[in-house]
């Protein structure tokens, strides 16, 4: 399936190239975040978005209903009417919802893919977990671009979410940012969000990551850890500071990376 032409003068009509002829190989991803719910259309052979990606509040609250709608628009602003991908902030299997630790909590149980495709007229919709899809998008295209072995993925933010790949293959669902670490959860001991609430200096909160990354070492005996998250643009100030045996490195496909992941988890689905 294909998308058609955006009308002039959307948001998304950016993404016609000149003489509007859309490449041959391309999908359509969102990526729903805690502020925002943005999409765009991706080249699928290279990983780059095709023209400027559409961004829309994310509703308070965020019940299934209201980002189901959100999500609607944002496809509707590009007119794409074939298959696409959506992200969702937790544990998806088949399209249902399994947590909700940092949503509402109204998602757990429901049918994520169904109720989305109900706003969109029943194009077919793959629903995955937001950092599996930022893991797919970097092995392919970013910073584990060419790496064999086994990849983790950790996107630092409100939570720590988590991606585990092998030789390309995808491990779905894995919830590192929930494990213990020294008596409490490693998302509570070093996401984003407790070194802003606390005010710790980025000495003092890489010391924290630290702990978390060992205690993922000592599980999985990793070959390489991809950070990510709205802190990986500071990598340079806190990355060299960890302590950690397995190298790590920034990720490089920042905002865009759930958008393409989505794309490729789509296109994938299209394929089987």
């Amino acid at each position: 399936m294909t998308g058609t032409q955006p009308t002039p003068g959307q948001a998304g009509a950016s993404a016609v190239p000149t003489g509007g002829v859309w490449p041959q190989r391309r999908g359509f991803g969102v990526d729903v975040g805690g502020s925002g719910i943005k999409g765009g259309v991706v080249d699928l052979d290279t990983g780059a978005l095709i023209g400027e990606r559409f961004k829309l509040p994310t509703p308070s609250p965020a019940t299934p209903t209201l980002v189901a709608q959100t999500v609607a628009a944002v496809v509707r602003d590009f007119g794409w009417t074939g298959p696409l991908g959506v992200t969702y902030p937790g544990v998806v299997v088949d399209g249902v919802v399994q947590t909700a630790a940092n949503v509402d909590s109204s998602w757990i149980g429901l049918n994520a893919r169904d109720t989305i495709a109900a706003e969109l007229d029943g194009q077919a919709v793959t629903v995955l977990n937001d950092a599996d899809a930022a893991g797919l998008a970097e092995v392919r295209f970013g910073a584990g671009r060419d790496h064999h072995g086994v990849v983790v993925l950790l996107t630092f933010g409100t939570g720590i979410g988590s991606a585990l790949i092998h030789d390309g293959k995808l491990l779905p669902n894995t919830e590192l940012g929930h494990i213990d670490v020294g008596g409490k959860e490693a998302e509570h001991r070093a996401a984003a969000s407790v070194k802003e609430r606390r005010n710790w200096s980025m000495e003092k909160w890489s010391k924290q990551v630290t702990r978390v990354l060992i205690a993922i070492e000592d599980a999985l005996c990793p070959d390489l850890i991809i950070v990510g998250g709205g802190i990986s643009r500071k990598a340079d100030r806190w990355v060299p500071l960890l302590g950690n045996r397995t190298p790590v490195v920034a990720a490089t496909l920042q905002n865009s990376a759930g958008i393409v992941g989505a794309a490729m988890a789509s296109a994938a689905d299209a394929t089987h």
